[in-house]
């Protein structure tokens, strides 16, 4: 698994990206798993998070290159569903820092089982940010569950600060690990 966590969480997955982690465990039974944990600021500095498009890009390659019959699942939440969002896409979009790296090459799309994101930034909230368009690269989507908290504010036109970090709690971790599992 490959996650990248939110804006502001300390390295590693995140409050959402560990309760994923947990939760997934619990339901794949004794396949294995190994955590990557997206290195990247994570800051409210938002052209930084072509660091974690860049790391999270290059982990997903390698592990496909290198690990060949191991199926991965990528995640993220908020600013790192947008960074997940971004890996997958066919092309550098409209916009795109000049240091952006390239789409990954299409044959990694076979090694990627399941796709979760968690509070995707809505493309209001994209541009009001500055950041280039979000577009899921089509050999992703069917692959790509994408769960918003009724009210969060980043994902939808909501006013609630509290849904978007309610993911844990409100069973949309639970069903991204349904999802995630039944791929795998």
């Amino acid at each position: 698994m490959v996650f990248a966590r939110g804006t502001g969480e300390p390295p590693g997955v995140g409050e959402t990206g560990q309760g994923f982690v947990n939760s997934l465990r619990s339901k794949i039974g004794p396949k294995s798993m190994v955590v990557y944990a997206v290195d990247y600021p994570a800051t409210t500095d938002f052209p930084t998070a072509v660091d974690g498009v860049n790391d999270a890009g290059m982990h997903v390659e390698h592990t496909a290159v290198d690990c060949p019959k191991t199926k991965m699942v990528l995640g993220g939440f908020s600013q790192g569903a947008a960074v997940m969002g971004y890996v997958t896409s066919a092309a550098i979009p409209d916009g795109a820092p000049e240091d952006a790296p390239r789409p990954m090459p299409a044959e990694v799309a076979d090694h990627v089982a399941a796709i979760t994101l968690f509070g995707t930034p809505s493309a209001q909230f994209i541009n009001s940010i500055g950041a280039p368009p979000l577009i899921i690269g089509p050999l992703y989507v069917a692959k790509t569950i994408q769960l918003c908290s009724a009210g969060d504010p980043v994902c939808s036109n909501g006013g609630d600060w509290a849904a978007h970090n309610a993911y844990t709690d409100d069973g949309m971790v639970e069903e991204a690990a349904t999802f995630a599992a039944g791929r795998l």
